[in-house]
Protein backbone atom coordinates (compact mmCIF):
# COMPACT_ATOMS: atom_id res chain seq x y z
CA UNK A 1 0.00 0.00 0.00
CA UNK A 2 1.74 3.16 -1.20
CA UNK A 3 -0.21 5.95 0.50
CA UNK A 4 -3.43 6.96 2.22
CA UNK A 5 -4.89 8.29 -1.05
CA UNK A 6 -5.51 4.67 -2.09
CA UNK A 7 -7.87 4.22 0.86
CA UNK A 8 -9.32 7.73 0.85
CA UNK A 9 -10.49 7.49 -2.76
CA UNK A 10 -12.58 4.44 -1.91
CA UNK A 11 -14.89 6.58 0.23
CA UNK A 12 -17.65 8.99 -0.76
CA UNK A 13 -18.20 11.97 1.56
CA UNK A 14 -22.00 11.95 1.34
CA UNK A 15 -22.24 8.20 1.92
CA UNK A 16 -19.97 8.41 4.97
CA UNK A 17 -21.99 11.31 6.36
CA UNK A 18 -25.26 9.41 5.91
CA UNK A 19 -23.78 6.34 7.57
CA UNK A 20 -22.77 8.37 10.65
CA UNK A 21 -26.15 10.04 11.00
CA UNK A 22 -27.96 6.71 10.59
CA UNK A 23 -26.19 5.05 13.54
CA UNK A 24 -28.51 3.84 16.29
CA UNK A 25 -28.43 3.46 20.06
CA UNK A 26 -27.67 -0.23 19.54
CA UNK A 27 -24.58 0.70 17.51
CA UNK A 28 -23.42 3.04 20.28
CA UNK A 29 -23.93 0.46 23.01
CA UNK A 30 -21.95 -2.09 21.03
CA UNK A 31 -19.11 0.41 20.55
CA UNK A 32 -19.00 1.09 24.28
CA UNK A 33 -18.94 -2.56 25.34
CA UNK A 34 -16.77 -4.26 22.72
CA UNK A 35 -13.13 -5.00 23.48
CA UNK A 36 -11.74 -4.25 20.01
CA UNK A 37 -13.24 -1.16 18.40
CA UNK A 38 -13.40 -0.58 14.65
CA UNK A 39 -13.82 2.49 12.49
CA UNK A 40 -17.54 1.67 12.38
CA UNK A 41 -17.61 1.88 16.17
CA UNK A 42 -15.97 5.30 15.93
CA UNK A 43 -18.77 6.39 13.60
CA UNK A 44 -21.30 5.38 16.24
CA UNK A 45 -19.44 7.25 19.00
CA UNK A 46 -19.44 10.53 17.04
CA UNK A 47 -23.01 10.16 15.80
CA UNK A 48 -26.04 12.06 17.14
CA UNK A 49 -27.22 8.71 18.54
CA UNK A 50 -24.32 8.80 21.04
CA UNK A 51 -25.35 12.08 22.67
CA UNK A 52 -27.48 10.42 25.41
CA UNK A 53 -24.46 8.27 26.29
CA UNK A 54 -22.07 11.19 26.87
CA UNK A 55 -21.70 10.58 30.61
CA UNK A 56 -20.85 6.92 30.02
CA UNK A 57 -18.41 7.91 27.27
CA UNK A 58 -16.74 10.46 29.54
CA UNK A 59 -16.23 7.93 32.34
CA UNK A 60 -14.77 5.36 29.97
CA UNK A 61 -12.52 7.96 28.32
CA UNK A 62 -11.25 9.04 31.73
CA UNK A 63 -10.47 5.44 32.74
CA UNK A 64 -8.63 4.67 29.48
CA UNK A 65 -6.60 7.88 29.68
CA UNK A 66 -5.54 7.20 33.26
CA UNK A 67 -4.52 3.64 32.34
CA UNK A 68 -2.25 4.77 29.51
CA UNK A 69 -1.04 8.26 30.53
CA UNK A 70 -1.62 8.53 34.27
CA UNK A 71 -2.35 11.91 35.83
CA UNK A 72 0.07 13.84 33.63
CA UNK A 73 -0.38 16.74 31.21
CA UNK A 74 2.24 17.67 28.66
CA UNK A 75 2.70 21.44 28.28
CA UNK A 76 3.89 23.08 25.08
CA UNK A 77 3.95 26.59 23.64
CA UNK A 78 3.79 27.83 20.03
CA UNK A 79 6.53 30.16 18.81
CA UNK A 80 5.45 32.00 15.67
CA UNK A 81 8.43 32.68 13.40
CA UNK A 82 6.73 34.33 10.41
CA UNK A 83 3.35 35.50 9.12
CA UNK A 84 4.55 35.52 5.49
CA UNK A 85 2.23 33.37 3.39
CA UNK A 86 1.72 32.71 -0.32
CA UNK A 87 -1.65 30.99 0.14
CA UNK A 88 -5.12 32.45 0.15
CA UNK A 89 -7.10 30.75 2.94
CA UNK A 90 -10.56 32.07 3.74
CA UNK A 91 -10.23 31.47 7.49
CA UNK A 92 -6.70 32.67 8.30
CA UNK A 93 -5.34 36.03 9.44
CA UNK A 94 -2.09 35.38 7.55
CA UNK A 95 -3.83 34.83 4.19
CA UNK A 96 -2.03 36.43 1.22
CA UNK A 97 -5.00 38.70 0.45
CA UNK A 98 -5.01 40.21 3.96
CA UNK A 99 -3.23 43.56 3.91
CA UNK A 100 -1.21 43.21 7.10
CA UNK A 101 2.40 44.02 8.02
CA UNK A 102 4.51 40.91 7.38
CA UNK A 103 7.35 39.87 9.64
CA UNK A 104 9.86 37.00 9.79
CA UNK A 105 12.06 36.64 12.86
CA UNK A 106 15.83 36.70 12.46
CA UNK A 107 18.24 34.77 14.68
CA UNK A 108 18.65 37.55 17.25
CA UNK A 109 14.88 37.98 17.56
CA UNK A 110 14.46 34.21 17.99
CA UNK A 111 16.88 34.29 20.92
CA UNK A 112 14.82 37.07 22.53
CA UNK A 113 11.66 34.97 22.20
CA UNK A 114 13.48 31.87 23.46
CA UNK A 115 14.60 33.68 26.62
CA UNK A 116 11.00 34.60 27.44
CA UNK A 117 9.71 31.05 26.82
CA UNK A 118 12.48 29.50 28.92
CA UNK A 119 11.64 31.87 31.78
CA UNK A 120 8.09 30.51 31.64
CA UNK A 121 9.51 27.01 32.18
CA UNK A 122 8.98 25.53 28.73
CA UNK A 123 11.02 22.64 27.32
CA UNK A 124 8.63 21.86 24.44
CA UNK A 125 8.24 24.45 21.69
CA UNK A 126 6.03 24.35 18.58
CA UNK A 127 7.50 26.37 15.69
CA UNK A 128 4.83 27.95 13.46
CA UNK A 129 5.01 29.89 10.21
CA UNK A 130 2.84 30.85 7.30
CA UNK A 131 3.42 28.94 4.08
CA UNK A 132 5.98 30.88 2.03
CA UNK A 133 8.72 28.66 0.62
CA UNK A 134 10.93 31.50 -0.60
CA UNK A 135 10.94 33.37 2.72
CA UNK A 136 10.53 30.53 5.22
CA UNK A 137 11.70 27.48 3.35
CA UNK A 138 13.94 24.56 4.24
CA UNK A 139 17.12 26.69 4.53
CA UNK A 140 15.36 29.00 7.00
CA UNK A 141 14.15 26.00 9.02
CA UNK A 142 17.66 24.55 9.16
CA UNK A 143 19.07 27.80 10.56
CA UNK A 144 16.16 28.06 12.98
CA UNK A 145 16.66 24.53 14.35
CA UNK A 146 20.39 25.19 14.84
CA UNK A 147 19.50 28.24 16.96
CA UNK A 148 16.67 26.65 18.91
CA UNK A 149 17.92 23.09 19.49
CA UNK A 150 20.30 23.94 22.39
CA UNK A 151 17.45 25.51 24.35
CA UNK A 152 14.57 22.99 24.13
CA UNK A 153 14.24 19.26 24.75
CA UNK A 154 11.35 18.79 22.30
CA UNK A 155 10.86 20.69 19.03
CA UNK A 156 7.66 20.46 16.98
CA UNK A 157 6.85 22.22 13.72
CA UNK A 158 3.64 23.38 12.08
CA UNK A 159 4.69 24.80 8.72
CA UNK A 160 3.97 24.15 5.04
CA UNK A 161 4.06 20.51 3.87
CA UNK A 162 7.53 19.55 2.64
CA UNK A 163 9.01 16.78 0.53
CA UNK A 164 10.28 13.60 2.21
CA UNK A 165 13.94 14.51 1.66
CA UNK A 166 13.38 17.86 3.37
CA UNK A 167 12.07 16.18 6.51
CA UNK A 168 15.00 13.77 6.41
CA UNK A 169 17.40 16.74 6.39
CA UNK A 170 15.65 18.45 9.34
CA UNK A 171 15.50 15.41 11.63
CA UNK A 172 19.24 15.37 12.55
CA UNK A 173 18.94 19.07 13.48
CA UNK A 174 16.49 18.32 16.30
CA UNK A 175 13.06 18.09 14.68
CA UNK A 176 10.89 15.69 16.70
CA UNK A 177 7.24 16.26 15.78
CA UNK A 178 5.40 17.65 12.74
CA UNK A 179 1.77 18.79 12.82
CA UNK A 180 -0.07 18.94 9.51
CA UNK A 181 -3.81 19.53 9.49
CA UNK A 182 -5.83 18.63 6.41
CA UNK A 183 -8.23 21.48 7.35
CA UNK A 184 -11.08 19.50 5.74
CA UNK A 185 -11.27 16.15 3.94
CA UNK A 186 -14.13 17.47 1.77
CA UNK A 187 -12.34 17.89 -1.59
CA UNK A 188 -14.75 20.42 -3.11
CA UNK A 189 -14.97 22.62 -0.02
CA UNK A 190 -11.21 22.35 0.47
CA UNK A 191 -10.78 24.04 -2.91
CA UNK A 192 -13.23 26.79 -1.96
CA UNK A 193 -11.22 27.64 1.15
CA UNK A 194 -7.81 27.37 -0.57
CA UNK A 195 -8.25 29.00 -4.00
CA UNK A 196 -4.63 30.09 -4.48
CA UNK A 197 -1.16 28.91 -3.52
CA UNK A 198 0.53 25.54 -3.08
CA UNK A 199 -1.93 24.68 -0.34
CA UNK A 200 -4.68 24.44 -2.96
CA UNK A 201 -3.22 21.03 -3.95
CA UNK A 202 -5.49 18.77 -1.88
CA UNK A 203 -3.64 15.52 -2.52
CA UNK A 204 -0.15 16.91 -1.86
CA UNK A 205 -1.36 17.91 1.59
CA UNK A 206 -3.18 14.59 2.07
CA UNK A 207 0.05 12.71 1.31
CA UNK A 208 2.12 14.69 3.83
CA UNK A 209 1.73 12.23 6.76
CA UNK A 210 2.92 9.45 4.43
CA UNK A 211 6.03 11.47 3.60
CA UNK A 212 6.57 12.10 7.31
CA UNK A 213 6.21 8.42 8.11
CA UNK A 214 8.64 7.41 5.38
CA UNK A 215 11.12 10.04 6.59
CA UNK A 216 11.02 8.57 10.10
CA UNK A 217 9.58 11.56 11.99
CA UNK A 218 9.08 10.61 15.65
CA UNK A 219 5.53 11.99 16.03
CA UNK A 220 2.87 13.12 13.54
CA UNK A 221 -0.02 15.44 14.39
CA UNK A 222 -3.37 15.23 12.57
CA UNK A 223 -6.59 17.22 12.68
CA UNK A 224 -9.12 19.32 10.81
CA UNK A 225 -10.29 22.89 11.30
CA UNK A 226 -13.61 22.29 12.98
CA UNK A 227 -16.27 24.47 11.41
CA UNK A 228 -15.26 24.36 7.74
CA UNK A 229 -17.45 21.31 7.09
CA UNK A 230 -19.55 18.74 8.96
CA UNK A 231 -17.35 17.96 11.95
CA UNK A 232 -18.54 14.38 12.32
CA UNK A 233 -17.63 13.45 8.75
CA UNK A 234 -14.29 15.25 8.88
CA UNK A 235 -13.50 13.48 12.16
CA UNK A 236 -14.28 10.10 10.60
CA UNK A 237 -11.73 10.73 7.87
CA UNK A 238 -9.18 11.87 10.45
CA UNK A 239 -9.70 8.64 12.38
CA UNK A 240 -9.46 6.65 9.14
CA UNK A 241 -6.19 8.43 8.36
CA UNK A 242 -4.87 7.72 11.87
CA UNK A 243 -5.84 4.06 11.65
CA UNK A 244 -3.98 3.69 8.34
CA UNK A 245 -0.86 5.50 9.58
CA UNK A 246 -0.62 3.43 12.76
CA UNK A 247 -0.69 0.23 10.75
CA UNK A 248 1.85 1.33 8.12
CA UNK A 249 4.22 3.49 10.23
CA UNK A 250 3.84 1.59 13.49
CA UNK A 251 7.01 2.97 15.10
CA UNK A 252 5.66 6.52 14.90
CA UNK A 253 3.63 8.27 17.63
CA UNK A 254 0.50 10.23 16.81
CA UNK A 255 -1.38 13.19 18.21
CA UNK A 256 -4.79 14.67 17.38
CA UNK A 257 -5.76 18.33 17.83
CA UNK A 258 -9.21 19.94 17.91
CA UNK A 259 -8.96 23.51 16.56
CA UNK A 260 -12.36 25.13 16.34
CA UNK A 261 -12.66 28.01 13.87
CA UNK A 262 -11.85 31.22 15.73
CA UNK A 263 -12.32 34.86 14.68
CA UNK A 264 -9.55 36.79 12.92
CA UNK A 265 -9.39 40.15 11.15
CA UNK A 266 -12.18 39.98 8.56
CA UNK A 267 -12.95 36.39 9.64
CA UNK A 268 -15.03 33.52 8.37
CA UNK A 269 -18.15 32.33 10.15
CA UNK A 270 -18.19 28.54 10.76
CA UNK A 271 -20.27 26.64 8.19
CA UNK A 272 -21.11 24.09 10.88
CA UNK A 273 -20.99 25.18 14.50
CA UNK A 274 -19.82 22.74 17.16
CA UNK A 275 -20.91 23.34 20.76
CA UNK A 276 -18.89 22.40 23.82
CA UNK A 277 -20.90 19.26 24.50
CA UNK A 278 -20.17 18.01 20.99
CA UNK A 279 -16.45 18.70 21.37
CA UNK A 280 -16.45 16.66 24.59
CA UNK A 281 -18.20 13.86 22.67
CA UNK A 282 -15.54 13.96 19.94
CA UNK A 283 -12.61 13.92 22.39
CA UNK A 284 -14.09 10.98 24.28
CA UNK A 285 -14.81 9.15 21.01
CA UNK A 286 -11.17 9.41 19.94
CA UNK A 287 -9.94 8.15 23.29
CA UNK A 288 -12.35 5.18 23.33
CA UNK A 289 -11.42 4.36 19.73
CA UNK A 290 -7.66 4.68 20.31
CA UNK A 291 -6.10 4.32 23.76
CA UNK A 292 -2.58 5.26 22.58
CA UNK A 293 -3.10 8.48 20.63
CA UNK A 294 -2.21 11.78 22.30
CA UNK A 295 -5.03 14.35 22.36
CA UNK A 296 -4.20 18.05 22.47
CA UNK A 297 -6.23 21.16 23.30
CA UNK A 298 -5.06 24.72 22.60
CA UNK A 299 -5.78 28.16 24.03
CA UNK A 300 -8.48 28.62 21.36
CA UNK A 301 -10.82 27.17 24.00
CA UNK A 302 -12.18 28.96 27.07
CA UNK A 303 -10.84 28.72 30.62
CA UNK A 304 -13.93 26.89 31.86
CA UNK A 305 -13.88 24.35 29.04
CA UNK A 306 -10.17 23.63 29.41
CA UNK A 307 -10.51 23.21 33.18
CA UNK A 308 -13.25 20.63 32.73
CA UNK A 309 -11.77 18.70 29.80
CA UNK A 310 -8.56 17.81 31.69
CA UNK A 311 -9.92 14.52 33.00
CA UNK A 312 -11.81 13.43 29.89
CA UNK A 313 -9.03 12.37 27.53
CA UNK A 314 -6.74 15.33 26.85
CA UNK A 315 -3.02 14.63 27.34
CA UNK A 316 -1.40 17.81 25.99
CA UNK A 317 -2.19 21.54 26.21
CA UNK A 318 -0.68 24.92 25.47
CA UNK A 319 -0.62 27.85 27.89
CA UNK A 320 0.30 31.51 27.61
CA UNK A 321 0.21 31.31 23.82
CA UNK A 322 0.74 34.14 21.34
CA UNK A 323 -0.10 33.63 17.66
CA UNK A 324 1.93 36.45 16.14
CA UNK A 325 5.65 36.54 15.18
CA UNK A 326 7.60 37.99 18.08
CA UNK A 327 4.49 37.99 20.25
CA UNK A 328 6.27 37.15 23.50
CA UNK A 329 9.05 39.75 23.45
CA UNK A 330 9.95 41.27 20.07
CA UNK A 331 6.63 42.70 18.87
CA UNK A 332 3.77 41.84 21.24
CA UNK A 333 1.22 44.09 19.52
CA UNK A 334 1.44 42.65 15.98
CA UNK A 335 -1.59 40.97 14.39
CA UNK A 336 -2.36 37.47 15.66
CA UNK A 337 -3.29 34.57 13.36
CA UNK A 338 -6.47 33.99 15.38
CA UNK A 339 -7.91 35.14 18.69
CA UNK A 340 -6.82 33.40 21.89
CA UNK A 341 -9.59 32.54 24.34
CA UNK A 342 -7.72 31.22 27.41
CA UNK A 343 -5.15 33.92 28.25
CA UNK A 344 -3.98 32.52 31.58
CA UNK A 345 -0.26 32.31 32.26
CA UNK A 346 1.59 28.96 32.33
CA UNK A 347 2.01 29.43 36.10
CA UNK A 348 -1.77 29.70 36.55
CA UNK A 349 -2.36 26.65 34.33
CA UNK A 350 0.13 24.63 36.38
CA UNK A 351 -1.69 25.61 39.59
CA UNK A 352 -5.00 24.54 38.01
CA UNK A 353 -3.55 21.18 36.96
CA UNK A 354 -2.07 20.49 40.38
CA UNK A 355 -5.35 21.43 42.06
CA UNK A 356 -6.97 18.64 40.01
CA UNK A 357 -4.24 16.18 41.01
CA UNK A 358 -2.36 16.30 37.71
CA UNK A 359 1.38 16.60 37.17
CA UNK A 360 2.50 19.09 34.49
CA UNK A 361 5.16 17.66 32.16
CA UNK A 362 7.30 20.33 30.53
CA UNK A 363 9.19 18.05 28.17
CA UNK A 364 7.83 14.76 26.84
CA UNK A 365 6.19 11.74 28.37
CA UNK A 366 9.29 9.90 29.55
CA UNK A 367 9.90 12.59 32.16
CA UNK A 368 6.77 11.53 34.00
CA UNK A 369 8.14 8.03 34.49
CA UNK A 370 11.68 8.91 35.62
Amino acid sequence: MSNFKTIFDQYNWDNVKASIYNKTATDVERALTTQKRTIEDFKALISPAAEPYLEQMAQLSHQLTLKRFGKTMQLYIPMYLSNECQNICTYCGFSLDNKIPRRTLNGFEMLQEIETLKNMGYEHVLLVTGEANKTVGVDYFKKTLEIIRPHFAHISMEVQPLDQKDYEELLPLGLNTVLVYQETYHKEDYKKHHPKGKKSNFYYRLDTPDRLGKAGVHKIGLGTLIGLEDWRTDSFFTALHLDYLERVYWKTKYTISFPRLRPFSGGLEPKVAMNDKELVQLICAYRIFNEEVELSISTRETEVFRNNIIKLGITSMSAGSKTNPGGYKVEPQSLEQFEISDERSPKTIVEMLKAQGYEPVWKDWEMAYN
